[in-house]
């Protein structure tokens, strides 16, 4: 940092003067779901007429040369600026100016054509920035190697889990020769060996691209990695500045969480409180994909059984079957082989946001998934408030679910799947783009839901969330299970693991 020239001699690539947004809630011309469900509710609009402004008086430069984070909470705006800055939203008030072509990541493979293979949505999503089949040609071997998915580049990206669209999203934008790339919350769901790739890669690209601007609630990777921070706050820019200085500043105004005077599941001493009943049960499970007239196994010869009371963390590299057993347990996908039992009623999140309708409001989302889950309307209205509140986005509730940020999906189906009291309750990847209190929050909300659902299951590349909120934990690696037991000692052996990879890597540069 100290080696870069001073802001006010560097080249302005971005500056927004007083740049705001708008939304407004009535006339929705697109939303007739929403107006179908409230007519079945006998409900009025609740907020029509009103205009909600998730950003306004917005003003700051982005430089050339450097890596920009964003930071702040879940509707903080982060997004909003994205969509801004790439396009897709005009500005209502204010002024700005992009001086680049700008290559945007929204999240994990958004854009991607389910249907259609890694390498066919490469070429797909190249072309729609424009650059020239000739022109992807040249880079197609370098996104495959540097993506890791091997074989998998030419399987259909439904077959992906949300961590593998990640890999391949970010391959995909950063190699086609960007001159601005926009990272929104995009490498949340990937591994800690991709998450360095990635970095060394964005340091290289602003030495010869314009500048990237990076959106993530890792504080510890913004903190790394990038040369600059804004944090935005209720669509306001708080701090900008030493990425040190404002990650302390963001931290500061985090709320400490009372203590509770009922009982709460001491997290050391859970082992206590499983009880003999097995909730789940596999048997030699396998999962395989006949694809180009290959055969693929994603998930081969697993055996594990969770009791009730056990919150399992299921840990491992991109591609290595976690998103394949989670969905095996919900039902979505039958073995191949073996035999898997389950003991309840499973609610799962997988990833965030799935299953929303875009089109719908957050409160009729609300209503519709907890009907989908055989919900009762009177139930749902007498968990409604908790819920709201619990999500901490109650003055976005009435807003269509498509102007929503990641983060505030990954609340609201939380709060929703949470407050509703499954048996055996998944979670795949859902938290990855929460802010830091919303994961205090939902950290204390699983240990309290052990009381009265059967089992928890998380998926999660968190090492610190997996030991902190689990107490056993499953490590997968190429669709089989290589360790089952203490999440401390799995953690540990999953980070031997990648640090030896990251040794080799290193001889090899050396070289």
């Amino acid at each position: 940092m100290n080696e870069k020239a001073a802001p006010e001699d560097r080249e302005v690539v971005i500056e927004a003067k007083g740049l705001g947004v708008k939304f407004d809630s009535g006339n929705r011309t697109d939303d007739y779901k929403s107006f179908a469900l409230r007519f079945i509710k006998r409900e009025k609009d609740p907020n029509a007429g009103e205009a909600f402004w998730p950003l306004r008086n917005l003003s700051f430069k982005g430089y050339k040369g450097e890596i920009l984070g964003i930071i702040g909470s879940n509707g903080s705006g982060k997004t909003t600026i994205c969509k801004m800055l790439s396009g897709i939203l005009e500005k209502d008030e204010g002024e700005l100016t992009v001086n680049g072509r700008v290559s945007a990541l929204f999240s994990m493979g958004m854009g991607f054509d389910k249907e259609l293979t890694g390498r066919e949505n490469a070429y797909l999503n190249g072309m729609m920035l424009g650059i020239s089949k000739s022109r992807i040609n040249e880079f197609i071997d370098d996104i495959h190697e540097f993506s890791g998915l091997g074989k998998f580049l030419d399987r259909p990206t439904k077959t992906y889990s949300t961590g593998m669209k990640a890999r391949l999203g970010f391959s995909v934008a950063a190699h086609l020769e960007p001159e601005i790339l926009i990272l929104d919350e995009a490498l949340n769901t990937g591994d800690a060996s991709f998450g360095q790739h990635a970095a060394d890669k964005m340091k290289e690209l602003v030495e010869k691209a314009k500048m990237v601007i990076l959106v993530t609630h890792s504080l510890k990777y913004a903190q790394r990695n990038c040369d600059r921070l804004i944090w935005l706050d209720k669509g306001e820019i708080r701090a900008d500045g030493d990425p040190s200085e404002v990650t302390e500043l963001y931290k500061e105004s985090v709320p400490e969480r009372q203590p509770r005077a009922q009982k709460r599941l001491d997290i050391e001493k859970t082992e206590t409180t499983i009880k003999d009943e097995t909730i789940v049960k596999a048997t030699n499970v396998g999962v395989r994909y006949d694809l180009n007239k290959e055969e693929f196994w994603a998930l081969k010869e697993n055996s594990f059984s969770i009791k009730e009371g056990e919150v399992v963390g299921i840990i491992g590299h991109n591609g290595a079957g976690k998103s394949t057993l989670c969905k095996l347990m919900t039902n979505i996908l039958t073995p191949d082989e073996g035999t898997l039992e389950l003991n309840g009623e499973t609610t799962s999140l997988l990833g965030y946001g799935t299953g929303f309708n875009t089109q719908l409001t957050g409160r009729d989302n609300i209503y519709l998934n907890g009907m989908l889950l055989g919900i009762s309307k009177k139930k749902i209205d007498e968990d409604y408030e908790q819920i709201v509140e619990f999500s901490g986005i109650r003055r976005a509730i009435d807003q269509p679910v498509k102007n929503y940020s990641s983060g505030m999906q990954a609340r609201l189906g939380f709060s929703i799947a949470a407050t509703l009291k499954p048996d055996i309750f998944i979670l795949d990847e859902a938290l990855s783009t929460g802010d830091i209190a919303f994961k205090q929050k939902a950290s204390e909300k699983i240990q309290e839901m052990i009381e009265m659902a059967k089992c928890v299951i998380i998926v999660s590349h968190s090492m610190s969330f997996v030991e902190k909120i689990c107490t056993r934990t499953i490590w997968m690696d190429q669709g089989q299970i290589l360790y089952d037991g203490d999440p401390q000692e799995a953690i540990a052996r999953y980070k031997e693991k990648y640090n030896v990879k990251k040794k080799v890597r290193l001889k090899k540069r050396r070289k």
